[in-house]
């Protein structure tokens, strides 16, 4: 029996409402890392793609909206949850170099060493049709230049990330879903065709109902040629309790639609998903949520194999709310069991 998924026909498995919630059986892990090609070892490891053998990274976006400089939000940040991240998530636009000296250096600090995870929007003038079209081959050639000179270390790069609610649908805009799969494609190529070979690559989706079920969603994704991780930036809103929830989010106006989880099980079963944003808002008459929404991620993390990285957003002024994760002092102590759970410390970053 098939059922219609978002204008797409879908096994019942993959839809499931308990797939991703139920406790993860005996060969769950075993079979995803055999998807994700992963050798069966007792030791863990590190991909060519960046991909953890065993558990998963964590990671930070730290301290956004302070104004301070990224390595004092990190050592901030750090301090304040008593833990190292994996990854640092930084934010990049238009012709700005990265990553920056002190983006190096974080990833190449001798005790702590980290991960980039570089989010690059490469215009806010040109559409993403003319981006395909070579409107800014310079800019990216130059960058290709930058990376090759600077930083050889292996890194993540999303492009554009959240693409769904910038979609002007309308024929010519330049900016339907099938003119960013085209962008994509080109800066990828691109920078590939110019030397950056160290770019581990991720598409990153908003994560959220009311976008998939747009009649183009499907057609945004760039291609598993060029695309190494997907990924989602879902956040604890007023329906969200605990991760199964956040990950899987569904809405009754929408009910069609299985959880972005489910879905990137179904759409990319070779693919490793990573949570590139991820935050609890504060909940003035609930102060005790952050530190149960916390402890439900330390606990349930393992029903979600497929996902091998989980990058906080940091923020006391995200758009809808403040995330910070010491807001209470209970909130704190459940963040810093999270962060140091040995889930997200059995596989070491890669030194460069």
């Amino acid at each position: 029996m098939r059922v219609l998924l978002i204008g797409v026909l879908l096994p019942v498995a993959a839809c499931s409402g308990a797939e991703g919630v139920r406790d993860p059986g005996p060969g769950d892990a075993e079979r995803v890392n055999g998807r994700l090609g992963i050798d069966r070892s007792p030791a863990c490891a590190v991909t060519a793609k960046l991909i953890p053998s065993c558990g998963a990274w964590w990671g930070m976006a730290p301290e956004i909206f302070t104004g301070l400089p990224v390595g004092r939000a990190v050592q901030k940040a750090e301090e304040r949850m008593g833990a190292t991240a994996d990854i640092v998530h930084v934010y990049h636009r238009g012709s700005e170099l990265f990553p920056t000296d002190k983006e190096i250096a974080l990833a190449r600090d001798p005790l702590k060493p980290r991960m980039l995870l570089i989010n690059w929007k490469p215009s806010f003038e040109q559409t993403w049709a003319e981006i395909a079209d070579g409107a800014l081959d310079r800019r990216i050639d130059r960058l290709a230049e930058h990376v090759r000179d600077t930083f050889p270390e292996r890194f993540f790069l999303t492009i554009h990330h959240e693409p769904e609610n910038d979609v002007v649908p309308s024929a010519g805009s330049g900016m339907q879903a099938a003119d960013y799969a085209a962008m994509f494609r080109h800066v990828v190529l691109r920078l590939r065709e110019k030397g950056v070979k160290n770019a581990v690559t991720v598409m990153t989706y908003m994560g959220a109902p009311n976008w998939a079920a747009k009649s183009w969603f499907q057609s945004l994704y760039p291609g598993d040629d060029v695309v190494d991780w997907v990924a989602m930036d879902p956040y604890a809103d007023a329906n969200v309790r605990d991760l199964a929830g956040l990950v899987n989010k569904t809405r009754k106006d929408y009910p069609g639609w299985p959880g972005f989880y489910r879905w990137m099980q179904w759409r990319f079963p070779g693919k490793p998903i990573m949570v590139a944003e991820w935050g609890v808002f504060e909940r003035w008459s609930d102060r005790a949520f952050k530190r149960a929404f916390y402890e439900s991620v330390r606990t349930q993390i393992k029903h979600f194999p497929q996902i091998r990285a989980l990058v906080y957003f940091d923020s006391p002024k995200a758009p809808r709310g403040d995330t910070r994760f010491d807001t209470t002092a209970e909130g704190r102590r459940a963040f810093t069991d999270l962060a140091r759970d040995p889930y997200f410390r059995s596989t070491k970053v890669p030194r460069p």
